[in-house]
């Protein structure tokens, strides 16, 4: 009895030297990725004191003696985030950021969801994968390619005026993105039509997982196709949902970026002006390098407020959250 527990007991009294040398090349895989996310996401939050500075130089070295004895901003270094809440813009590029991302959560974020949905219910497998290869592919373009398309399309000779034109619909062409109203439209139709098929695949991943044993026997029940869905699918994948929901919620002041920034003009900037074309235009245009960094620090700040109350009341609700 002793002779076979002898080989357990002494991989139990293994050093940890003995155990990192033997587990050395998936250590070294490890450290890896700690390294690169202490240089990428840790070391850069040095540069959150940038916020915090009267007016900080792109010319002054970070980490130098410089930097931390510049002169910080009035009241107790938060001067900037004052003058931001003041601006006159504020109210408008707070109108517009949540607009759009409140928007992008109420339509798009449900949309991916019924899409698995039907497409889970397709038994015709070649048509079936026509159509994921289809709502995929836009994914892959970049918004640079996808604002040049999309350009040309909402202009005054694009494709929707001549379709408009040809049902009789409108008499002469316009350009769509001159026009502020037309701006969020554009912004959530083209979000959907780019990412509505690469969404799904997280929520058709959690379906396949799901034990075909309970659609067997809710058949065998007389359960239709739809209380199948209700009953067994959509409470199963619900984790999964929830989770999604969370990251979204969080990232409610972060508006794309990219999509906004290559369909965004001087004619419709009265409904693309968000917090992230606003801090852009400040730190690049304006070189108010300080003042942008302030904005940037208060949307994380906002964002990790959502995030921890989204991640309570889902945790309350149905005892799934991040943490």
């Amino acid at each position: 009895m002793r002779k076979r527990e002898l080989p357990e007991t002494a991989l139990r009294k293994k050093t940890l030297w003995a155990r990192l040398k033997n587990e050395k090349y998936l250590q070294i895989m490890a450290l890896l990725g700690v390294a690169w996310m202490l240089v990428f996401n840790y070391l850069p939050m040095y540069g959150i004191l940038i916020a915090f500075k009267k007016n900080y130089k792109i010319t002054m070295p970070l980490f130098s003696g410089e930097f931390l004895k510049s002169p910080w901003a009035a009241n107790h270094g938060f001067q900037h985030f004052i003058n931001f809440f003041k601006d006159d813009e504020f109210f408008n590029i707070m109108r517009n950021t949540l607009g759009i991302s409140l928007l992008k959560l109420i339509i798009n974020f449900p949309l991916p969801i019924i899409f698995a949905l039907g497409l889970n219910e397709v038994r015709n497998q070649k048509f079936k994968k026509v159509v994921q290869t289809i709502t995929y592919l836009p994914h892959f373009l970049s918004w640079v390619v996808l604002g040049g398309i999309l350009t040309t399309w909402l202009g005054e000779s694009g494709l929707l005026n001549d379709l408009l034109m040809k049902v009789g619909a409108i008499e002469q062409g316009k350009s769509y993105l001159a026009y502020p109203e037309y701006f969020w439209p554009i912004i959530i139709i083209s979000d959907l039509w780019k990412e509505l098929g690469w969404s799904a695949i997280i929520y058709l991943a959690a379906i396949s997982g799901i034990d075909t044993e309970m659609y067997e026997a809710a058949r065998v029940d007389g359960a239709s196709r739809w209380r199948q869905i209700w009953s067994i699918t959509l409470p199963s994948i619900l984790p999964t949902i929830t989770i999604m929901f969370i990251l979204a919620v969080g990232g409610l002041l972060n508006s794309n970026f990219d999509q906004i920034f290559v369909l965004w003009n001087p004619l419709n900037t009265e409904r693309s002006n968000v917090i992230d074309i606003y801090v852009f235009n400040t730190a690049m245009r304006s070189m108010r390098f300080s003042y942008a960094s302030a904005i940037g620090v208060f949307k994380s700040v906002v964002a990790f407020i959502l995030l921890f109350i989204t991640n309570n009341i889902t945790k309350k609700m149905n005892n799934t959250s991040l943490f």
